[in-house]
């Protein structure tokens, strides 16, 4: 029974649709016709079979701006009436009204339009000519500021071309913003009202909102003294209508008459102004939102760390970061429109590669499928690349520097117990040196390996104190001389050599370090010179050799962890690179430094520098 009765009404439905006297074409949400009942094939002179799935060729040009504001009223809701013309098959014009209406499913989803006609009364003709010449304007007016982008000139032609329209006497274009209304555009209206703000519950807006439809004519003039931009004398009627954006109510035309009269014609062109000002609002707001974020991503894309680079779909760099600038050398105007200056990844992958200038980037590719364009990022790795490096080689010269004298140990402990009665007391004895001498190195390079560890944690602790620098450096270089017939060494420390301010004991391990460096690193021999003076406050030691030097490029590097000077065989002179770093950092925990220079005539001088007795007071430093 359910479906006989829903058969029996959709045949009533369709019997009523063809016997209507009326014109009714329904069209999809494309404007494709979906019904053309036989009045319409009268009305128009095309059969229905011919026009099911196409546009109607109806609509003349200069009426397609009107019918497709119709379109986009009634698409937000509402119904549309007005007078029109519409093309006969044989091409003449017929004056007609029509009502448009949304057809929708009862859930309200948008199905497409209804659209009834019927043709207009001869006594209407001066209307409709008058009519006609207005929606030509309207289409001017449509034109005019469909074609500005800007927002505040699109309010401020929208609310001129109202008054032209419709003969208000003044217009304004009001935005709503929450539960406040805000005049952000008037035509003949005093300038001190821009900005002005009203409460949208208790405005004409509102009671149009309630109603539900898209235009409202309010003629009371008892009902207009609380208008707060109703600065016009003699006003009688309001007209307003809503623009939605989006399908939002964004805003709302008012058209003020003080002198003329507002009608059907009016409301009608208020409406279509209104439809189309929200098209209008919505491409401004669209364009305003895309260049903000234009502008956003250009902040990022200039302010990132990161080299940038995008590639267009032949490979051609179109975009170049300053970071990138600055990583590579190459400069934007010398890349842009040519392939990047080094090989790129696949796109997911990463690709780590060595400059021409000895940077070392990490290299990052992504493709953006909707343009086919290439995004590259890339890092500068360099200093982790260094790090890593390091690391490597301290493992393998720690490692070096504790076999060979766990080794030595070894062997003669080993030889001292199975051969004990056959060694010579001499021999036992040169073995048991041999092997405290050993212990002392493994001792010293495990107090390096703590120190550099301490350095590196912040947790050097020293004692601020006043001590005698000349006296430390007499019992550091005590006996110097005879460690070595290729070297001769010579101290220079005046009587008159001001105390200085610092930690005894930490100045004796730098100045120990200072010392052995100067003898590892010239083994050819010469001079090795200790020479002190004060200097501005403070006392100056400087530790001259006639060795290999250290080139300019390595003179902060020799400083770092894990870096030896002579980069070239770093197996050459032993050592585990933390000797000058800890230094430096026992040096600057006393409030000095150390620096390392080129001697005049080849070698290396190493200058240390403290606080003299005007420096700062005595006192326990804690973790620096």
């Amino acid at each position: 029974m359910g479906d006989d009765s829903s058969d029996y009404e959709d045949g009533i439905a369709r019997a009523a649709v063809a016997s209507s006297p009326d014109a009714i074409v329904a069209l999809d949400r494309d404007l494709s016709v979906l019904g053309w009942n036989p009045a319409a094939e009268r009305l128009f002179g095309w059969p229905a079979e011919q026009l099911m799935g196409r546009r109607a060729p109806i609509v003349p040009a200069e009426l397609m701006a009107e019918h497709n504001a119709v379109m986009e009223r009634v698409r937000t809701g509402g119904q549309v009436s007005l007078r029109t013309r519409r093309f006969h098959r044989d091409g003449r014009l017929l004056e007609v009204r029509v009502d448009t209406s949304a057809l929708r499913t009862d859930t309200g989803t948008l199905l497409g339009y209804v659209s009834v006609y019927h043709l207009a009364e001869d006594d209407e003709a001066a209307r409709a000519a008058r009519r006609a010449r207005l929606v030509r304007r309207l289409t001017d007016v449509v034109g005019d500021i469909n074609a500005e982008l800007d927002l505040p000139t699109v309010l401020d032609r929208i609310a001129g071309s109202l008054t032209e329209l419709t003969g208000a006497d003044a217009g304004g274009f009001v935005l709503i913003e929450g539960d406040r209304l805000r005049l952000v555009s008037g035509h003949h209206l005093p300038p001190e009202l821009r900005g002005v703000t009203a409460d949208l519950h208790r405005s004409l807006v509102a009671k149009l909102l309630r109603t539900g439809k898209t235009v409202l004519l309010e003629t009371n003039p008892d009902g207009l003294q609380d208008l707060v931009w109703a600065r016009l004398p003699g006003l009688h009627t309001v007209a307003v209508g809503i623009a939605a954006v989006g399908g939002r109510p964004y805003g709302a035309l008012y058209a003020l008459f003080a002198k003329g009269k507002a009608g059907h014609v009016e409301l009608e062109l208020l409406e279509l102004l209104a439809g189309h000002a929200g098209i209008a609002v919505g491409n401004a707001v669209a364009y305003q939102e895309a260049v903000r974020q234009r502008a956003h991503e250009r902040a990022v894309f200039d302010a990132s760390a990161d080299g940038i680079g995008v590639l267009d779909g032949a490979g051609r760099v179109t975009q170049w970061n300053p970071a990138a600038a600055e990583l590579t050398g190459f400069p934007a105007e010398r890349v842009i429109g040519g392939p990047p200056p080094f090989p790129l990844p696949d796109p997911g992958e990463k690709l780590t590669i060595q400059l021409a200038s000895g940077r070392w980037l990490d290299v990052l590719c992504a493709e953006i499928p909707e343009t086919g364009e290439v995004v590259a990022d890339f890092r500068d790795v360099t200093r982790a690349k260094e790090l890593e490096e390091a690391k490597d080689l301290f493992l393998a010269t720690t490692s070096h520097e504790l076999r060979t004298p766990i080794t030595i140990v070894h062997g003669f402990a080993s030889t001292l117990d199975a051969r004990w009665d056959d060694l010579s007391d001499a021999e036992r004895r040169s073995a048991v040196h041999t092997i405290a001498e050993r212990a002392r190195s493994l001792g010293q390079l495990m107090d390096h390996l703590l120190l550099g560890a301490r350095a590196g944690a912040d947790e050097l602790r020293i004692r601020i104190e006043m001590f005698d620098l000349a006296a430390r450096v007499r019992a550091a270089t005590l006996g110097l001389p005879v460690l070595s017939d290729r070297h001769r060494v010579e101290v220079r420390i005046p009587d008159d050599l001001p105390k200085v301010h610092g930690d005894s004991l930490a100045t004796d391990i730098l100045l120990g370090q200072l010392l052995e460096n100067a003898f590892k690193y010239s083994p050819d021999g010469g001079l090795i010179r200790v020479e002190a003076w004060a200097e501005d406050g403070h006392v100056v030691l400087v530790v001259d050799d006639e060795g290999v030097g250290i080139a300019p490029a390595d003179r902060e590097r020799i400083f770092e962890r894990f870096v030896q000077a002579d980069s070239g065989n770093r197996r050459r002179f032993g050592g585990v690179g933390l000797g000058l770093y800890i230094v430096r950092n026992l040096a600057r925990a006393q409030g000095g430094d150390v620096t390392a220079h080129s001697r005049p005539g080849g070698g290396t001088r190493m200058r240390f520098v403290l606080n003299g007795v005007t420096g700062v007071s005595d006192g326990e430093h804690g973790m620096i």
